[in-house]
């Protein structure tokens, strides 16, 4: 790097956070004659996270450790601002890239306004309409969007959204999502599972429903309603397979393997890597989910989702009748389930040719912004628009 070059900061804890950011990672160091890199992890989910750095192959320069340090919200963030700072003061960055709406971005997103340090906040825009649910993420990202200097969006319409708050439209580009070009590096036709029970239901052409609950406000009662849910819509397809990898949290462990472990068609399995998981998705009829990023990664592979979330910030995707929300509601839940399974569409393995989120090319669009925010070229990309068949 010469000596005009800079030195970027780029700041992760969970696994959609080190999704997201890989391929913007991979970008960065094409450029190498104007960049130096300093990638941390906070390690806020540690037990999901490591996967993802080997599939990427992304070594950070800095693991701050906070795993197992979590009390609340609060001492969490306040390890990672003190641990962080001490990154950033020996460091001195040009620039910090965080991506999305966890404690680790919002946190790392502090520290460096503390320091005076320009932010990018990639997945910028996103914004349910209720700033306690999802919580805390619909709060995190609003705060960011107050103390960044770059916001990247994945849709023209939390562009808008960021606009219609007093953002600049030039500190603004839709890039499209990150986290699909991550996916186009991953999904593979001829993918070979490593899990033998999967790698035979995909073999047999068996349709498929991955099912993933984590989120906090589902735990508790909630999570027993949607246990009783799924445990029905099983009962009603006693042909459609429905996978479960189970979150390592004991409040998601505990109802899920009590309530399904005997049903013959429900499969629950131990957190999954992300190569494996996101082909699973590749190959399924539907998806049912409280998770942000995998409403996301669903649509861009053509699934339907069945949410157990009351509101949702994808917000295009609902408006195009991909996202379904029906909360924890059992009956909603199988009734949202049976209108999708009675369909008899064969799984697919394609991009959706309707895609709101992504081409592929988003990062490559974030780094083309970031190269003229240093002044190393004059042009500007040009926005991401989705091509809609």
């Amino acid at each position: 790097m010469g000596e005009t070059g800079k030195k970027i900061a780029v700041v992760f804890g969970t696994r959609p956070d080190a999704v997201t950011l890989a391929p913007v990672i991979r970008e960065l160091k094409k450029h190498d004659q104007f960049f130096s890199l300093c990638i941390v992890t906070t390690a806020q989910n540690r037990e999901t996270l490591d996967d993802v750095l080997t599939v990427f192959t992304i070594a950070p320069d800095y693991d701050l450790s906070v795993v197992g340090l979590r009390h609340s919200l609060s001492s969490l963030a306040q390890n990672i601002l003190e641990r962080l700072d001490y990154v950033l003061a020996v460091e001195s960055p040009d620039l910090l890239i965080v991506q999305g709406d966890t404690v680790t971005a919002f946190a790392s997103g502090l520290a460096a306004f503390h320091r005076k340090i320009p932010i990018v906040h990639m997945e910028a825009g996103l914004r349910s309409g209720d700033r306690s649910n999802p919580f805390p993420d619909e709060g995190y990202r609003r705060l960011l969007s107050r103390i960044a200097d770059i916001h990247f969006t994945a849709t023209g319409a939390a562009a808008k959204v960021l606009q219609s708050e007093g953002i600049s439209k030039a500190d603004i580009l839709c890039t499209g999502s990150t986290a699909i070009d991550a996916l186009h590096h991953s999904v593979q036709q001829n993918y070979l599972f490593s899990n033998e029970h999967l790698a035979e239901s995909v073999h047999q052409k068996k349709r498929i429903v991955v099912v993933t609950v984590h989120r906090q406000e589902n735990l508790g009662d909630p999570m027993l309603r949607i246990c009783a849910g799924l445990k029905e819509l099983a009962r009603i397809h006693p042909f459609v397979k429905f996978v479960f990898p189970v979150h390592l949290n004991p409040a998601v462990r505990e109802p899920v393997f009590e309530m399904l472990k005997d049903i013959p068609n429900i499969m629950l399995l131990e957190p999954m890597n992300y190569a494996e998981f996101v082909n699973l998705v590749a190959r399924s009829v539907a998806v049912i989910t409280d998770s942000g990023s995998l409403q996301e990664e669903a649509h861009s592979l053509g699934k339907p989702v069945i949410l157990l979330r009351d509101v949702t910030e994808q917000t295009d995707a609902l408006k195009s009748g991909a996202i379904k929300i029906v909360g924890t509601d059992i009956k909603k839940i199988v009734n949202a389930g049976s209108i999708i399974l009675r369909k008899k569409s064969p799984p697919k393995t394609r991009f959706s040719p309707s895609n709101l989120y992504g081409d592929g090319l988003a990062s490559q669009r974030a780094v083309e912004f970031i190269l003229k925010y240093f002044g190393f070229t004059k042009k500007r990309p040009n926005d991401f628009r989705p091509t809609v068949h």
